[in-house]
């Protein structure tokens, strides 16, 4: 079986199921963040007011559009790492096993830095979108409707707005989690992740 297929096709279901629950609480802290005067002072109060005023298909109205960010996210982020750790032992001409844990973690951080650039670039445009959709979508308003309207409003640039920052953010976001993660193993006698 082709492993990429199974990083991807596990990834990919696992982001799905979780931003069912990530969902409302999303489209909750976009309000909190961009409203003045402030939404809610709680996540708690601003579920509520989610609920009171536009029903619980409030909590839901950026679900797609947030699919269409955290899936590929999560996608590439993983497969990647995978892939990008591979590589790196491959290129390295020895087996895995034969560097030292300090060597393997510093190739763990390596891959999950190019998985999180990665990861940001490809999520970016959705993330700008589910932004915009969350805090500047219509009451009664499609999605499709919304977000064509406010395509219009940002263009294609607009799209790519703060990008080298989240690439920053998020390639050393995600090579610190996977450093971390991998020196919790090692501590406990496991092997790292990746290059099997």
């Amino acid at each position: 079986m082709n492993k990429t297929v199974v990083y991807l096709g596990a990834s990919a279901s696992a982001e799905f199921l979780a931003d069912l629950f990530l969902c409302p609480f999303e489209a909750v802290k976009v309000r909190m963040q961009t409203s003045i005067p402030p939404f809610a002072n709680t996540m708690r109060e601003g579920l509520s007011k989610v609920i009171r005023t536009e029903g619980y298909g409030g909590l839901y109205k950026g679900l797609f559009p947030l699919w269409g960010r955290q899936v590929p996210y999560t996608m590439v982020k993983f497969a990647t790492f995978e892939k990008t750790v591979e590589a790196i032992y491959a290129s390295l001409g020895k087996p895995k096993d034969e560097y030292s844990k300090l060597q393997q973690t510093g190739v763990s951080f390596t891959g999950g830095y190019i998985a999180g650039v990665g990861a940001a670039v490809v999520s970016h445009p959705a993330d700008v979108m589910v932004s915009e959709l969350n805090s500047h979508r219509k009451e009664g308003e499609s999605a499709v409707k919304a977000i064509g309207r406010i395509y219009g409003n940002i263009g294609f640039k607009g799209l790519w707005n703060g990008l080298p920052t989240r690439i920053l953010m998020i390639g050393t976001l995600t090579g610190a989690q996977w450093l971390i993660y991998d020196s919790f193993k090692v501590f406990l006698g496991l092997p790292t992740t990746g290059g099997h």
